[in-house]
This record gives C-alpha cells, structure tokens and sequence, in this order.
C-alpha cells in the first residue's frame, strides 16, 4: 500500500484537488495530476536529503498547497511526518522536536523565526546510531543522527525542481504520521499512527463527512491537527472530492462570505467556529451546501438550532480522539437528535463501562500505534481502549456526551456533567461562549462554576449574573445552576481550539 501511488498518481491528472485560496487574497486551482507531480519532486528532494523509510519529517507551514505537497511526499517515501500548527510557540516547537527528533523540518517563511527559537533552545537529534526512526511506545527512537534537522523553507522552487522520487511499498502497519494531543490536562504526548489510518478514513469519509465524487470539501482546521491530516484532503480526495485550502486566520464573517462565493458542498467545523458565526455572524443560506460536520467537542443544541434554521442543513456530530480517529458520527438520512454524537461507526465497537465510553481497539482501522518514546504507556490495556470520556446511550444507541470522566462536578452528592450547563448558558442571548468547571466549597464539597464570554455590547453585572443563574435553573434541573458566576474576555483554549477546563479549575 501506497497513499500516494493508490490515491493521487491513480486519479484522473485532470480532476479538481484542491482550491487554494492565498493570504495575499489570490486564488488558484490544483489538478490531481500537478499534485502527484509537485509531491514526487518534493519526495525526491527529501530523498537527496537522506530521508527514507521511517525518517521523520516535521513541517510548519500554514494551510497553503506546500503542506499538502509534503505531507504526500512523506507518503510516498514512507516517512513519518509530524505536520504542526502555526500557533505552536518556540516552547511548543521544542516539545516536539524532542519528542520526534525529526531528520528534516520543512518550514514556510513566516514561521522560520519561530523554528530558530526552537532550535536555539537544544540540539534536537537523536542519540548517535538511532537512525532517523519515528518512536514509539516500545521505546525505539524518532530521529535523525546526532544534531539539529536539516531546515527546508518553502516557497523555494529548486524543491520541486529535481527527479521525482518512486513511491515505496508499505505494509498496514508501518508507521505514517505523528499528532500531539490537544493538552487539555498536562503535556501534549505524540501519538504514532500507522499507514492504515490513511486508507481507514474511508468509513468515516463515506458514513460521516460524506464527501462525494465532485464535490468541494472545506474542513478548517489547521494544518497540524488531527482532523486536519485526515479531513482537509485525505478523506475527500478518497471520495473523489476536491479540498479547499484557507491561508487565513478565523473570521466569522469571511467564512460565510467564502462558502457562498466557492459553493462548498460539505463544511467541516471545530463547534467554536460554529458558535461563534451563530453568535456573531448571522448565518444564512448558502448555495451548494449539503453536508455539515463538526467533532472535537459537543455541540450546544441552541447553535444546532441556529445553523439548522438559517441554513436547512443541520449539523451532524462526530467523536474521536487524535489516538482513535473517528469513532462515531451522525448516520446518514436519520433524523438528528440535538446533542448527540450519533452511533459507532460502522464495523467499530463500542460499549458503556460505568459511564465511560471504551472502545475495541481491534475493531478501529485508525487506531494508533503508541506514543512518542514511552515504553510504560501502552497504547491500548487488556485489549480495550478507556477513552476518559462520560457518555450516555439512548435505547436507539446514540450516543451523548457528557464530560470528561474528571469534569464531572460532584456537589452536594449530586453528579453534574458540565456540557449541559454550559449548552443552557450558550442558549441565553446575552452569552457568547460559557466553561463550566468545579469549586471548592465548604458545604458542598464543589459547587458549579461557570466562566461566561458576553456577546458583543453586553456588560457584566450582578444583575446578569442571577439572570443567567434563574435561565440555567428554568432549562434544566435547578440543582445545575452555576452558583458562582465570573465574566471573561475569552476562554483558555488549547491552540485547536478546546477549552482548558484544567487551567481554569487551577485558577478558581
């Protein structure tokens, strides 16, 4: 198997693969035939370079058409590539530099400053003798000689210029791609994934994204997360779709104005993204669009409402972890239920264990193979993946999140899941974004919390704030309602997006 030789040099050279729109505001289209020429020259620069079989290549380049050219040249080579955000900061950077001990960085421009400052701050390499292999759970090691990666800053012509490099045989279970978990509690670890998760995202492409031949497909995500490597053009390009590429920061405004004017069919969404346009932005419908998406946390049923309202498509849920992959989503031509995050995939197994959603490693196609260069932590024990999460299932089996199983809030006895305090708040208009978290109490042992963003021209008051305390109260059970309310500007977040529920316990 071969991502790059069964998918991209196999399609039609003519067929549409991505739409890139620039920072600078230009816009252009990529064939399938000038990818798989543009990758196969990248791969065989990186070849010139000594990176072959199980190297590691790290890349820091914003959602621009190089990102894609060398993830697919890692592909075809069978490197590893550790693909990062441009939101990580020197510190970031060094935590994976460290970790994957990469052979080559492939790097845009406007984030060299940032990689020298990682750089400057340790030597990076491998040990001597460890050859340049991506490190796993066994211990084996992730990197490429003694000393710094070689640095290749894009854009730079002569790395598409020379011969094209062969793609390589690969076996299902050879490694592919690093992601960082999100470090919504604690350090991000780097989680080791193998070329089958490219070929796995095929379930969920087809029971989930739903991308179809013809189709343009606009998953947002940052090029360096999870849902990135697989959404933004793995999964499409398996369906015959094309991809759109973004280089710009989130604007509410622009993103609805760019849906219409490129007629994206399917729209795949971090859920603030989707609160955030509900909230401020109004919006509308939208020609072409036919599919809705979001995963990476739950959904507050007063944006499902808004979306669904304003658009006539609704928004179809989904769940996974960067260690899984996609686990769940919304079926098909069911009707949605508000909250849900739809069934088990199909073919993945799925069972409640007092309350925690666990998963059989054995029946997920994506699973991953273990984490960066700890040999303690298993990827999966006693044959069964604990996922951490709280969730409920209704008789119909969909599935309903809760929380994480240590952001469940235990007051007075009572057992609170935050998500459904945070969706009553969502719901009020004067509330543009809600986390809700435990408080030390004497009496109670913990009382609810909740840290409120207003909407714009709403100001914090006492007034408000037993306001929104009687709302949580009439929307669902009253012994949920926030006892402590405090204002914010904005919420911690992760650089993908999630709320540091952790951080924000620390500080109350």
């Amino acid at each position: 198997m071969n991502f790059s030789r069964d998918v991209v040099d196999a399609a039609d050279p003519a067929r549409l693969a991505l739409v890139e729109l620039a920072r600078d505001g230009s816009r252009r289209e990529w064939r399938m035939g000038e990818v798989a020429d543009r990758s196969a020259r990248l791969a065989g620069t990186l070849a010139r370079h000594g990176v072959g079989r199980g190297d590691t290549v790290m890349t820091l380049i914003g959602n621009r058409s190089e990102w894609v050219f060398a993830m697919v040249a890692c592909f075809r080579l069978g490197a590893v590539v550790l693909p990062c955000t441009e939101q990580l900061r020197a510190k970031d950077l060094r935590l994976r530099l460290d970790a994957a001990r990469p052979r080559v960085v492939v790097c845009d421009e406007r984030n060299a400053g940032e990689l020298s400052a990682a750089l400057a701050a340790g030597v990076g390499g491998a040990p001597p003798g460890d050859g340049g292999r991506a490190a796993a759970s066994d211990g084996t090691s992730g990197a490429a000689g003694d000393g710094p990666p070689l640095v290749l800053t894009i854009p730079d012509d002569a790395l598409f210029a020379g011969e094209p490099a062969a793609a390589v045989e690969l076996a299902p279970d050879d490694p592919c791609l690093i992601t960082f978990t999100s470090g919504t509690a604690g350090e991000p670890k780097g989680v080791l994934h193998a070329q089958r998760y490219l070929t796995g995202q095929h379930v969920q492409a087809t029971h989930w994204l739903d991308a179809r031949p013809g189709d343009l497909v606009w998953c947002t995500a940052a090029s360096g997360w999870s849902k990135s490597a697989r959404n933004v053009f793995i999964a499409p390009w398996i369906r015959g779709a094309a991809a759109l590429l973004h280089d710009a920061r989130f604007d509410p405004h622009e993103r609805l104005e760019l849906l219409a004017r490129e007629r994206v069919n399917v729209l795949c969404m971090a859920p603030t993204e989707y609160r955030v346009i509900a909230k401020r932005a109004d919006p509308a419908p939208l020609p072409g669009l036919r599919g809705l998406v979001a995963a990476g946390e739950a959904l507050n049923p007063e944006v499902l409402r808004v979306w669904q309202e304003a658009t006539g498509v609704g928004i179809r849920d989904g769940y996974g972890q960067t260690e899984t992959g996609q686990l769940t989503g919304a079926p098909l031509g069911e009707p949605l239920r508000p909250g849900s995050m739809g069934r088990a995939l199909p073919g993945v197994s799925l069972r409640i264990d007092d309350g925690e959603l666990v998963a059989d490693p054995a029946t997920v196609p994506t699973f991953f193979l273990g984490y960066l260069g700890s040999a303690a932590d298993r990827a999966a024990a006693g044959g069964v993946w604990r996922t951490g999460d709280r969730v409920r299932q209704d008789d119909d089996g969909f599935l309903f999140f809760e929380g994480r199983t240590d952001d469940v809030i235990i007051s007075a006895g009572y057992r609170i899941g935050p998500f459904e305090v945070e969706s009553a708040l969502v719901a009020h208009p004067a509330v543009a974004e809600a986390a809700v978290v435990a408080a030390p109490d004497d009496e109670r042992g913990a009382i609810v919390r909740a840290v409120v963003v207003l909407r714009d021209g709403r100001v914090p008051s006492d007034a408000l704030a037993r306001e929104l305390q009687d709302h949580v109260k009439h929307e669902t059970a009253p012994y949920k309602y926030p006892r402590r309310i405090d204002f914010a500007a904005e919420l911690p977040k992760t650089s993908s997006g999630k709320v540091r529920r952790a951080l924000l316990r620390e500080q109350g």
